[in-house]
C-alpha cells in the first residue's frame, strides 16, 4: 500500500487498495487507525496529508475515476504553462461526476492522443490543455506565453497544435490556437512584446532565436542582416552578462551583421519613436 501511495504522490483509492488485496474491513480498520485519511469520497492519504499542488492534483483524478484527467488550468501548471494554481481543481471527465471541491468538465471528445501520464498523474496533453484554456485567457500574449512554454520545454511540438485543431475545429479556443500556428518560438515576455511590436508597426517579419555567427540572437532580419536583441535589466545587470553581451556584438558585427539593442522601457513608453528609428536603421541596411 504504502509503495503505491509513494508513487501517487501520498494518495490511494478505495478500487486500488481493493485490487491490490485489501478487504472492506482491512481498510476501515486503516481508516479508524489514522493510517488512511479520507480527502474524496474513496480516496485516501496515507500517513498525512500532503498539500502541495502536484499530490493535490493526484487525488483529485483519482476521486474523478475511471477515466479522468486533469485538465485546463490545473493541467497547464502542471505542465509549467502556467505559473499560478489555481484553485478549483479543474478535472475531465467522460460522463457527469459530482466531486465536492473539484470542478468536473465533462468532455466526450477526448482521445488517447489527448490524454499524457505527467508527474505519475493522467492529464491532458499540452496541445489539448493550451485548446481548452484559450477561451479563458485574458489575452493572446498570455497564450501565447503558454504554448512557448511547453515548446521550451518539449513537451509540445507544432504538429501536435496543428493536429488537435484539426481534429477538434469547433472548439472555442481553435481559431486562437490556430492563428499561433507557424509562430517562431519565443523564450520570454519581451520576446512576445517585440513580435507583436514589429506586426504592430508594420516592420519586416523578424526570425526569433535565430543563430547569427555561431549566436543564437534574440531577433534577426535576414534579408536586412540586423539582429536585434532584447535588454531587460533584470536579465543584463550583473557584469559578466554585460561583458559577454558586448563580445557577441563586437563578434556578430565583424561578421557583417550589426546589433540594435532595444530596452523594454524604449519599446513600451516610445515605441512609434523606437519603430520608427529601427525602420529607417532597416530601410538602410537594405541599400548596402
Amino acid at each position: 500500500m504504502r509503495s503505491l501511495a509513494l508513487r501517487q504522490h501520498g494518495y490511494v483509492s478505495r478500487w486500488q487498495l481493493l485490487g491490490i488485496g485489501l478487504t472492506k474491513r482491512q481498510i476501515t480498520y486503516r481508516i479508524q487507525s489514522g493510517e488512511l485519511i479520507p480527502v474524496h469520497a474513496g480516496v485516501y492519504a496515507v500517513g498525512y496529508v500532503r498539500l502541495d499542488p502536484v499530490a493535490r492534483a493526484m487525488a483529485a483524478v483519482l476521486a474523478c475515476g475511471d477515466g479522468a484527467a486533469l485538465s485546463h488550468f490545473s493541467a497547464a501548471f502542471l505542465w509549467g504553462m502556467r505559473k499560478r494554481w489555481v484553485q478549483p481543481i479543474e478535472v475531465s471527465v467522460p460522463k457527469h461526476r459530482h466531486r465536492p471541491g473539484i470542478r468536473t468538465r465533462v468532455c466526450s471528445t477526448l482521445t488517447r492522443k489527448d490524454i499524457r501520464n505527467h508527474h505519475g498523474i493522467q492529464v491532458t496533453s499540452p496541445a489539448r490543455t493550451a485548446l481548452d484554456i484559450a477561451p479563458r485567457l485574458e489575452n493572446p500574449k498570455a497564450l501565447i506565453r503558454a504554448v512557448n512554454e511547453a515548446r521550451l520545454t518539449g513537451y509540445l511540438h507544432e504538429g501536435e497544435l496543428a493536429d488537435v485543431v484539426q481534429r477538434n475545429p469547433r472548439h472555442p479556443g481553435a481559431r486562437a490556437v490556430r492563428e499561433l500556428l507557424g509562430e517562431d518560438l519565443t523564450r520570454s515576455t519581451l520576446e512576445d512584446d517585440f513580435v507583436a511590436f514589429a506586426k504592430r508597426f508594420g516592420l519586416p517579419e523578424p526570425i526569433m532565436n535565430h543563430r547569427v555567427a555561431g549566436f543564437e540572437v534574440d531577433a534577426f532580419f535576414p534579408q536586412q542582416g540586423v539582429i536585434v536583441e532584447l535588454d531587460g535589466y533584470e536579465f543584463h545587470k550583473d557584469r559578466g552578462t554585460f561583458e559577454s553581451d558586448r563580445e557577441r556584438d563586437a563578434a556578430t558585427l565583424h561578421a557583417g551583421y550589426p546589433t540594435v539593442r532595444i530596452t523594454k522601457q524604449r519599446m513600451r513608453a516610445d515605441a512609434a519613436r523606437e519603430a520608427a528609428r529601427l525602420q529607417a536603421i532597416l530601410e538602410n541596411r537594405g541599400r548596402v
